[in-house]
């Protein structure tokens, strides 16, 4: 499944986690090992020879196949499966011809590749686990470090209020953490077996269907459903939006970061290193390659779930086209998403604040910033519309006069008939307006459990 992304491209867009999770080897023996557990529990239910299963189990080898050989194959039968199991069978006869006969027994193609994608999933899920651990715990030990350092909060680009930027950096935290949440309860409740015969009956193994499902749900670890779920794919669809969502919260923050590393700006910047960042013609360049890793898996991770999502639809038993976009689909996305979580994990775990340049640009708009805390505390003494009036007109005198807010409020006796000179002094210090964000930060940090 790594032919999802170029082996060009795809250092730059997924983490070697997730590509080893993706990879076709990988993939081809997570289809083995569906054959060998199946032979391993009609064994144990009586259905087949214990021997011929051994000797099953022991040709359950992706290295011993022509992937290749597979794939070409594929292209005429229409699933990979069917190939594989006529290699199988043969590879299991040249050993014991008596054994061959047990190969594949009573199961169909769909229980193969789904339960395959279900083991792909798992392996998925524990790579970005380890990065979410990793991402979360570098921007909880930042937000604790600057949570006490202003920084200007932009609305619409715009600079719009002071806040702690510890309080920018728990949010990217908390948003991780919900994540990890989601992945955690999807693995422990969505990844389950699919087994269910031609047709999803189990008719080929009579009364024995529930216990060798059983048995193979064990040996594989993982749920056993209420019944074969092949012809509905929510299961998958979930998983899409989970991945999805965890990309959406990397392309946020890696928005950020660009945005923040920007020259007029200045405030955060991602780690730096030989060789990273540079441009192949300007020397000064200090590029975000993170960010733009982070942001270019976001863009494509929402157009991919919507490829599983459309796949839901699909024709009774089994479906002719929706099933197959799933294939190269859901690895995509694992492996994007992945890229995207990596970058964010380098950003967390390096990166670099200027609490001058923070500081810099807060006072840029000379005092401006600030004209919602004066016009809160003028608001107690003449209301909050005329306050807002007032702050308005002196606002764009102060501009058109190129001079700080509070030199023109001290000038202006509407105002400083209500609010003395030391009471504007106060009104102008950044964190003595931020409301209760040390108790947002102390919130969302504590969200940060996986309980």
């Amino acid at each position: 499944m790594s032919t999802a992304l170029s082996p060009l491209f795809g250092p730059m867009l997924s983490s070697a986690a997730m590509r080893a999770a993706c990879d076709d080897i990988a993939y081809l023996q997570n289809m083995l090992d569906f054959e060998a557990a199946l032979a391993q529990a009609e064994a144990a239910s009586g259905v087949i020879p214990k021997r011929a299963a051994g000797a099953i189990a022991a040709a359950c080898k992706a290295s011993s196949f022509d992937l290749a050989d597979l794939a070409e194959a594929a292209t005429r039968s229409g699933n990979l499966a069917i190939p594989l199991v006529k290699a199988l069978t043969a590879g299991v006869a040249r050993a014991d011809t008596e054994a061959a006969r047990y190969v594949h027994w009573a199961a169909t193609s769909q229980d193969v590749i789904d339960t395959a994608t279900m083991l792909t999933l798992r392996a998925g899920i524990d790579a970005l686990l380890a990065d979410l651990g990793r991402a979360i715990a570098g921007f909880a030990k930042l937000a604790r470090q600057y949570r006490g350092t202003p920084t200007v909060a932009r609305t619409w680009l715009q600079h719009a209020l002071p806040m702690p930027f510890g309080l920018k950096l728990a949010g990217y935290a908390a948003a991780l953490a919900r994540s990890r949440r989601r992945l955690i309860r999807l693995r422990g409740e969505s990844l389950a077996l699919q087994f269910g015969g031609a047709a999803g009956t189990l008719a080929a193994l009579g009364d024995k269907g529930l216990l060798v499902a059983e048995k193979l749900a064990e040996g594989l670890k993982l749920l056993l459903p209420d019944a074969p779920w092949h012809s509905h794919r929510d299961r998958i669809a979930e998983a899409a939006s989970a991945l999805a969502i965890v990309c959406g919260s990397c392309g946020k923050i890696a928005r950020d970061v660009s945005l923040m590393m920007q020259t007029d700006v200045a405030e955060a910047f991602e780690p730096s290193g030989a060789g990273r960042g540079g441009s192949s013609t300007m020397p000064h360049k200090r590029n975000p390659v993170a960010a733009a890793s982070a942001l270019g898996a976001a863009i494509m991770a929402p157009n991919l779930a919507a490829t599983i999502f459309a796949a839901q639809v699909g024709d009774h038993e089994r479906s002719a086209g929706p099933w197959h976009a799933e294939w190269p689909t859901l690895p995509a996305l694992l492996l994007v998403t992945s890229g995207a979580l990596a970058a964010i994990v380098d950003i967390a775990e390096g990166l670099e604040v200027d609490v001058t340049r923070m500081r810099f640009n807060l006072d840029a708009t000379h005092g401006l910033i600030m004209a919602e805390a004066v016009t809160f505390a003028l608001a107690e003494k003449i209301g909050k519309s005329e306050a807002h009036r007032l702050i308005e007109e002196v606002c764009k005198k102060a501009v058109a006069d190129k001079k700080h807010l509070r030199d023109v409020l001290t000038a202006e006796p509407k105002v400083t008939s209500h609010l003395t000179a030391e009471q504007l002094e106060k009104l102008f210090e950044p964190m003595a307006y931020q409301g209760v964000s040390q108790a947002l930060i102390d919130r969302l940090l504590a969200s940060l459990d996986d309980k």
